[in-house]
C-alpha cells in the first residue's frame, strides 16, 4: 500500500513515551489556524512511500519502543495509517496517533474503529491557537489524551518531553514536539 508522507524521524523521545519512530502523513483539510505543521496540509505534497518499505525502516531501527503517526491528518489516509499501525503491532511496538479529529469522529469513520483498536494512545481534537498548552503531548487545552491500551499510563504519556532538537550529520536541524517555540 502506498502512503503519502511528509517526513519521518527514526528516533524521537518528544512524540510519545520512550523512543519512537515518527511518521508524519501528508495532507490535512481541517485548517486549524496556527497549526505547527502547515507544510503537511497540501494533499499532493510530500513523497509517496510503500508502507512495507516504511515498516522495514521501522524494523531496522534498533531500540524502539513505539511508532507515532502524526501529520497532516493520519485519518485522511486511513488505509495507510491502519497498515502502519498493524505493522507496528507485528513488531511488538506501542502505537500513538495524533489526530485533529475527536475520538467520536474517528469512531464514525469507516476505518476508525479498526484504527482505534490498534492504537495505544490517541491525542485528539483540532488545534485551537488561543488555548495553546504545548505540553504533555497536547498543543491546545481542548485536545484530549486517550489511553486506549494497557502499555502506557496517562502519567507516562504526559511526562513525554515537550520538544527535542536534532542536528544531523549533514548540519540539518529537526525540531519536533508539541510546538515548543511560542509564536510571537
Amino acid at each position: 500500500m502506498i502512503a503519502r508522507i511528509h517526513a519521518r524521524e527514526p528516533r524521537s523521545r518528544a512524540n510519545g513515551p520512550g523512543t519512537r519512530f515518527v511518521i508524519w502523513l501528508q495532507g490535512c483539510s481541517l485548517g486549524c489556524a496556527g497549526c505547527f505543521n502547515p507544510t503537511t496540509h497540501a494533499p499532493q505534497g510530500g513523497e509517496l512511500v510503500d508502507t512495507a518499505a516504511l515498516l522495514a525502516e521501522v524494523a531496522a531501527t534498533r531500540g524502539l519502543d513505539g511508532l507515532t503517526l502524526s501529520g497532516g491528518e493520519p485519518l485522511q489516509q486511513a488505509p495507510a495509517a491502519l497498515e502502519l499501525l498493524l505493522g507496528a503491532r507485528r513488531l511488538g511496538l506501542s502505537t500513538l496517533v495524533f489526530s485533529g479529529y475527536t475520538l467520536d469522529e474517528i469512531g464514525a469513520h469507516a476505518l476508525g474503529p479498526a484504527v482505534l483498536a490498534h492504537t495505544d494512545v490517541l491525542v485528539d481534537g483540532r488545534y485551537v491557537a488561543g488555548d495553546r498548552v504545548g505540553a504533555g503531548l497536547r498543543g491546545s487545552a481542548n485536545q484530549q489524551i486517550h489511553v486506549l491500551g494497557r502499555r502506557h499510563t496517562r502519567a507516562e504519556v504526559e511526562a513525554t518531553p515537550t520538544a527535542e532538537i536534532r542536528i544531523a550529520r549533514d548540519g540539518s536541524v529537526v525540531l519536533t514536539g508539541v510546538e515548543p517555540l511560542k509564536r510571537l
